[in-house]
């Protein structure tokens, strides 16, 4: 996903209003999602002609409602959402926008889904924000800030400086993870690694940013899976990369760690035998 033609000037005046209208879109996010978490009554189809890819009406509705801010506050900004597509647009910013990651998680109950806004500019990833309505929690990253807003109150993010893989903790969506090639490089990291866990869809980039865990390994991602991650785990001291080591914001097979050390063993790892 290249973002546009032009880098932007991101001035401090750019970058505040920025800032304040990614949180106003995650505010209007919440507004329209919440109504339906935990539903008897929520509203579910299957995107995929082969396996299951679910969309639900809180997708949607919360898509529309971050593209109705974007339309008022940002006219010129270009806009990648995952449910509507792309939009063109003159600034030389693209928001990029998943209404909620996780929508597996979102349809079992389980408050490990998220909405991920990122800002981008031809350089990838500049600002993002991952959101957890639910337990009120805002994860935000980029333009000098890197911080958990939460119910307790606001907590600086900085990823944590583990020793080896082997005392790392390592995350991943699903336990297949791709392809063949794909969970047999996983399972090298897995087995050297301290503990491994899976399910928690863009939660674990949180969790990551917040010192709690060391690796996320996850392959055939979008680009709405983890520009957002890519900001604030940046911003939080950590490392975003493919397996080759260069840019993620593409998507595809994507390698989030805590410091670049143990991002270097991992991948390592990764990359033996042609993964």
């Amino acid at each position: 996903m290249s973002a546009t033609a032009s880098r932007p000037m991101l001035d401090p005046a750019t970058r505040d209003a920025l800032q304040r209208c990614a949180h106003e879109l995650a505010d209007a996010a919440r507004a329209a999602i919440l109504p339906h978490f935990r539903s008897a009554a929520l509203d579910t189809e299957n995107k995929a002609s082969a396996g299951f890819d679910p969309v639900t009406v809180a997708d949607r509705a919360a898509e529309r409602a971050m593209r109705d801010v974007l339309v008022r506050l940002r006219p010129d900004d270009a806009i990648l959402g995952e449910e509507y597509g792309a939009q063109a647009g003159s600034s030389g910013v693209t928001w990029v926008l998943d209404p909620i990651d996780g929508t597996r998680a979102f349809m079992s109950g389980t408050p490990t889904w998220g909405v991920l806004i990122a800002v981008v500019t031809d350089a990838g990833p500049v600002y993002g924000l991952i959101d957890q309505p639910y337990m009120g929690e805002r994860f935000e990253g980029g333009f000098g800030v890197a911080q958990l807003t939460a119910p307790r109150g606001i907590s600086p993010l900085s990823t944590r400086p583990v020793g080896g893989l082997d005392q790392a903790i390592v995350f991943s969506t699903f336990p297949e993870i791709g392809t063949a090639n794909e969970r047999a490089a996983f399972e090298r990291v897995s087995t050297a690694a301290r503990l491994t866990r899976y399910g928690m869809d863009c939660y674990a980039y949180g969790l990551l940013a917040l010192g709690q865990i060391d690796l996320v390994i996850e392959a055939g991602l979008q680009s709405y899976d983890i520009c957002a991650p890519i900001a604030v785990i940046e911003a939080a001291g950590g490392i975003v990369t493919n397996w080759q080591g260069g840019p993620a914001h593409d998507g595809g097979q994507v390698l989030a760690a805590a410091n670049p050390a143990i991002h270097a063993e991992a991948l390592a790892l990764l990359a033996e035998r042609g993964a």
